[in-house]
């Protein structure tokens, strides 16, 4: 089972009572790095932390636009909105307040009370792999028995409830302000479907007291992970000198100002319109709110005969309100800022995760728990103007209609519905639509969820590059290519979709030759999906020309906040200040996350060198780049990017304060201890990288990545040996990573020990056959050992990845005429 901590946190308004609870665990990052973090901690972060360094400082999207439909002379002239609760609005809107009422948002969080919980807690017992946990009530009050902090059996209040179907999690409250949420959950099913149990969120491994995923660790924190989507208008509130919070909300559960904004004002106009409004006869338009979800207002959806497809009547616009609202909770996404506000888009305030490997497959397809905005994002149903409203009722998040019916709003039945179609004239259970074109897939134990991609099947795309396929989830005893012919016969060999992205992401993932070319076609299809636009530019970090500066110079004016945030993406390994004409009109970005990602990206450039005119941005930008690593001072990814920030600037004492304050929040966070280790590098005190180095290996001796330092750190100290024994460790704990072997094979070569660095070379290959970097070495080490043939072969390999290197041809040349017996013997390119 993946092993992920809770959900990607969130954080938003303000509250009047204050919550218990705890200090800040760190879920792991959803994202390889920043442009804004020094080169080490662009290494894997901890699984949930979607919202950590990386997140925060290249932070996401947004917007800093207004909304429609609000008055700037009501703005100005009336005090700031305030939250008035739930309660308020149900005076009016009765038949919403019911709906919702019987909502899982009305219940995603609430007080622990005889009503509220459903887990059983008459003394029942969960054994997880030899830890017993006992659930009982003393004095009124719900109790669990289970290891602590310490390993060591405790007994913990359980305060509040999360959650209700298919699950219901609970949560302790600690003395300094953390709540921190149980691993052992509640299944809240009908025992007929396998419910009315307790069981763990991570079954088939144990988690001790010391596993960054244990209950009372920074991944199971409710202040960072969780509190911002179950409550309404909450106020993180860490305090940094002390290490507590003070963590407030306005509602404890998803109230209607979670959606609609804080409700003062419309209250106001409600109870009293006349004074509200003195402005004329006409009534104030936006009626007091913050934000007017009237994007699906007079639009139809008339069905074209001929397809049986329907289309919208207006066509949609960029700003879409609705679905950048309801992505703040359904998106894989981390907060920078608190100051989200229901309609702008996510990235003002959020950084939304790309399609990336670990999260999504190569198709877009879900992988890692994603939740819905950047599935939805990638579909056509996003790109035809379809709104989340359109299929679900947004008081009871219901479907709007029972089954297919909601489908057929726009699909036709006389097309869609019958076995002509679909193909399967009988099934048991009856074939859905979601069966196809949403599969679901499993998340926390008990709870599945469609993907909102809304994708055609591909098997052919599974048999090509091993993404999943929804026909062979029920045929599972059929191969991809038995699908691949069975719907090609069906439907004809074109109907490949609305996604086209897959075979460039997949080959950026593994290293293909041809990966550039792919990326940039995608990137250059302005009909693709912004995300896999954004997508496409990222990944081509790693190569980027001049044929592609002139992509990222598009991307950058894309009307797409995330697709500006791609192509500073692809600019990352850009020195600064040749980047700095390029990006640095981005520092005064209508959007927070496209600001605070361009700051990120020049801040090595020293402020007596950046243009004059251009000054005042940066700094205004950098300010809210070391802002969004504040707010989230609790978590080791936001001080070690705020350390990377620093450092870039020059102010090593303050990033070296920095890293250290991230390792003392996680000791095992390995971006925080390698880019600490290469400030000393750089400050020249290799002795004191080394001690770093060992210490975090102590505390997490499965790090790759500090392994793969170490052995670096000892190079420089002119410890070969345990240089390449770390450098060992490295590929050894990461056979995947082509970087580590590459590194370990220079190594081995320059002792001597040349047969086992081609060895290493040679198996890399075998799992990426396209990789540059292994490939030059091959070439370069066989060719000083004398063997023309195997360096011929390996040169020639790559031309036909390079066909453009004109050295690389004129070596080739050399090597031919050095494996012919009659030619010359000279092996030295000119």
């Amino acid at each position: 089972m993946t092993r992920k901590p809770l959900r990607p946190a969130r954080n938003a308004g303000a509250r009047k009572e204050a919550v218990g609870g705890v200090a800040a665990p760190a879920p792991r990052s959803d994202r390889p790095g920043t442009a804004g973090e020094i080169r080490a901690s662009r290494r894997r972060l901890w699984v949930g932390a979607a919202i950590g360094a990386v997140i925060i400082v290249a932070a996401g999207l947004g917007a800093a636009w207004h909304l429609q439909g609000n008055s700037t002379r009501q703005a100005s002239a009336r005090p700031a909105a305030s939250f008035v609760g739930s309660e308020a609005c149900a005076e009016c809107h009765t038949s919403e307040t019911a709906l919702w009422r019987a909502s899982q948002h009305k219940h995603a969080m609430d007080h622990a009370t005889e009503k509220t919980v459903l887990g059983d807690f008459g003394n029942a017992t969960f054994d997880h792999y030899g830890m017993q946990s006992r659930f009982f009530r003393k004095d009124g009050r719900f109790m669990v028995e289970t290891d602590g902090p310490d390993g060591k059996p405790g007994v913990f209040e359980i305060k509040y409830t999360f959650g209700l179907d298919p699950l219901q999690q609970y949560l302790v409250e600690f003395p300094d302000g953390r709540l921190q949420v149980l691993s052992v959950a509640w299944d809240s099913r009908p025992k007929q479907q396998g419910g009315q149990r307790w069981f763990h969120l991570y079954p088939d491994e144990p988690i001790r007291h010391d596993d960054v995923l244990h209950w009372t660790k920074l991944s199971q924190n409710w202040n960072f992970m969780c509190a911002e989507c179950h409550s309404t208008g909450v106020r993180k509130s860490y305090d940094a000198t002390n290490d507590r919070f003070a963590t407030t909300w306005a509602e404890i559960s998803v109230g209607c100002e979670a959606c609609h904004g804080r409700g003062s004002r419309h209250v106001g106009w409600a109870r009293d319109r006349q004074s509200w409004w003195p402005f004329g006869k006409d009534e104030d338009p936006a009626k007091g709110l913050v934000v007017r979800f009237d994007e699906r207002c007079d639009v139809t959806w008339p069905i074209n005969v001929r397809t049986g497809n329907a289309q919208r009547s207006v066509p949609p616009a960029l700003l879409r309100k609705e679905v950048e609202t309801c992505g703040l909770c359904h998106a894989r996404r981390g907060v920078f800022s608190e100051d989200w506000v229901p309609g702008r888009w996510l990235s003002d305030t959020h950084a939304v995760s790309p399609i990336t490997q670990g999260l999504y497959h190569a198709d877009g397809q879900m992988l890692d728990e994603v939740y819905n905005y950047g599935s939805f994002k990638q579909s056509k149903m996003f790109a035809a103007g379809v709104t989340c409203s359109d299929c679900h009722d947004p008081h009871s998040a219901k479907l709007r209609f029972p089954g297919d019916n909601t489908c057929l709003q726009c699909h036709s039945s006389d097309k869609y519905s019958d076995a002509a179609h679909n193909g399967h004239a009988t099934t048991s259970p009856p074939l859905a639509c979601v069966s196809c074109h949403m599969p679901a897939r499993t998340y926390m134990v008990v709870d599945p969820r469609h993907d909102h991609g809304f994708r055609v099947p591909r098997p052919d795309l599974s048999a090509k590059l091993g993404t999943p396929n929804a026909c062979n989830d029920c045929h599972t005893d059929k191969s991809a290519v038995w699908a691949a012919d069975a719907v090609e016969r069906r439907h004809g060999s074109d109907r490949k979709g609305f996604q086209s992205f897959a075979e460039a992401l997949k080959a950026a993932w593994t290293g293909k030759g041809n990966s550039a070319a792919l990326l940039t076609s995608v990137a250059r299809n302005s009909g693709a999906p912004g995300i896999a636009r954004a997508s496409a530019l990222a990944a081509l970090a790693s190569g980027v020309s001049p044929s592609t500066i002139d992509l990222a110079r598009a991307g950058l004016k894309d009307a797409d906040p995330m697709v500006r945030i791609g192509a500073m993406d692809m600019l990352e390994n850009v020195p600064a200040a040749q980047a700095w004409p390029l990006v640095s009109p981005l520092l005064s970005d209508p959007v927070r996350g496209v600001r605070i990602r361009a700051a990120a990206l020049l801040a090595a450039v020293p402020s007596a060198t950046q243009p004059p005119a251009d000054r005042d941005h940066f700094e205004r930008a950098a300010a809210e780049l070391v802002a969004a690593q504040q707010i989230n001072a609790d978590r080791p990814e936001a001080r070690t990017t705020l350390g990377n920030y620093l450092a870039h600037r020059g102010r090593f004492g303050e990033a070296e304060a920095e890293y250290k304050a991230a390792l003392r929040l996680s000791p095992q966070y390995g971006p925080a201890a390698t880019n600490l280790a290469d400030l000393y590098r750089g400050l020249k005190r290799d002795d004191d990288s080394e001690s770093v180095l060992r210490a975090a290996i102590a505390a997490s001796p499965g790090d790759a990545g500090l392994h793969h330092a170490l052995g670096l750190a000892l190079i420089r100290l002119d410890r070969r040996k345990d240089a390449l024994d770390e450098l060992r460790k490295a590929t050894e704990l990461a056979p995947d990573q082509p970087r580590y072997a590459y590194v370990y094979a220079v190594g081995l070569h320059s002792a001597g020990r040349v047969a086992e660095a081609m060895a290493i070379l040679e198996e890399s290959l075998k799992k990426r056959p396209e990789d540059r970097d292994m490939l030059r070495a091959v070439v370069s080490f066989s060719r000083n050992a004398g063997d023309a043939a195997v360096a011929l072969d390996h040169a020639e390999r790559l031309l036909r990845i390079t066909p453009d290197d004109r050295e690389l041809a004129i070596l080739i040349e050399n090597l031919r005429r050095a494996a012919n017996p009659g030619g010359s013997k000279s092996m030295h390119s000119p």
